[in-house]
């Protein structure tokens, strides 16, 4: 899997916290690259940009999804309108915007991040679920693409069970397309609430190799019409 890799050392010389390479750029081809090497780039501004390959690895399995008993009766009553790739740019910008307290991450999300999915974006390869009141983005979600698997990268939500409610459609959408699984990264309580489970970076990096045997769906995404995922 690694053979022709050009940039980054084997995933099995990371440090104990998963640390892997420092430098580099953030350019498609080497984003793409690195994804396909279950390696991801994570820096605060000011660092020189940090690539990881943690071991564990937080994944969740479409099916192992998690639905709260709030979270039903939104999709339920259909508290929330909800799109795909429609408002990327908008989802990464608040993703990147300073949080509350019980909410994670954020600050990480530098401009040349940004810039950088915004064109794995116009690529293809990069897709966003946004989540809406009426015409008021309330949350939402945004990842790259690879095979049958979705690499999560940062969700942020203003009203409660915005953002999960655009991890069940984009769940539900997983489902429908066959993808194995969504790579969550770091295990956490808020990704293993979700159903997500902690695996060792070997398996990983075993089901990623399988994932990415499937043929990527680049281009915008659509939700089929018939899509309903409110689930008694």
């Amino acid at each position: 899997m690694q053979s022709n890799n050009r940039w980054f050392p084997p995933v099995e010389h990371a440090s104990p916290e998963g640390l892997l390479a420092i430098g580099g750029d953030l350019s498609s081809e080497r984003l793409l690259e690195a994804y396909k090497l279950g390696i991801f780039p994570w820096y605060s501004q000011g660092q020189p940009i940090l690539w990881w390959s943690p071991d564990p690895r937080a994944i969740l399995y479409p099916n192992n999804f998690k639905i709260s008993r709030s979270l039903k009766k939104n999709l339920r009553n259909r508290s929330y309108h909800v799109t795909i790739d429609t408002a990327f740019e908008q989802v990464i910008h608040r993703c990147a915007a300073p949080r509350r307290k019980e909410q994670a991450g954020g600050t990480w999300i530098t401009p040349d991040m940004i810039n950088a999915y915004l064109e794995l974006r116009q690529l293809g390869y990069a897709h966003s679920v946004e989540t809406w009141t009426g015409r008021t983005l309330v949350g939402g979600l945004y990842g790259v693409s690879l095979g049958a698997a979705f690499f999560g990268e940062s969700m942020f939500s203003m009203r409660t069970d915005a953002s999960k409610t655009a991890l069940a459609h984009l769940i539900h959408l997983a489902q429908q397309w066959d993808f194995h699984f969504i790579d969550c990264q770091v295990p956490s309580p808020h990704v293993m609430r979700l159903g997500a489970e902690a695996v060792s970076r070997e398996r990983f990096l075993g089901e990623l190799d399988t994932a990415l045997k499937s043929p990527d769906r680049i281009g915008r995404w659509q939700f089929p019409t018939d899509m309903a995922i409110t689930r008694p």
